[in-house]
């Protein structure tokens, strides 16, 4: 016993086929940009020797000043002067709500951290 399927059925078939391809491969493109762009897109706004830590801010002061808990356990301890890219209500805000805080900063002279943005 034969299945017979009408022209009009193999058209519609494969216009359904290539409209999937489609939007797969539209979908793949756009995870690949997107993905590339988080990984590269803080070196491309901050530079090539920034580094990043993340975590939830346990203190602040003296000015903006304010130390990371990341979530190994480790505190680090962010210098947040005249390069750092953020307010001190945005930091006073991820204090208060326990955000999860990303922080990218520059490897100073003695062991400090020098924060460029923290968000």
């Amino acid at each position: 016993m034969y299945l017979h399927v009408s022209e009009e059925g193999c058209v519609i078939l494969l216009r359904f086929k290539a409209a999937m391809f489609v939007l797969l491969l539209i979908g793949s493109l756009s995870l690949g940009c997107i993905g590339s762009v988080a990984v590269v897109g803080p070196m491309i706004a901050h530079g090539a020797n920034v580094e990043h830590a993340n975590g939830r801010i346990l203190a602040i002061g003296p000015q903006k000043d304010f130390v990371l808990k990341t979530p190994a356990g480790v505190s680090l301890r962010f210098q947040c002067r005249v390069l750092c890219r953020a307010s001190l209500g945005h930091l006073e805000r991820h204090l208060r709500e326990y955000a999860s805080t990303d922080v990218y900063y520059i490897p100073g002279t003695n062991g400090s951290l020098i924060a460029v943005d923290v968000d």
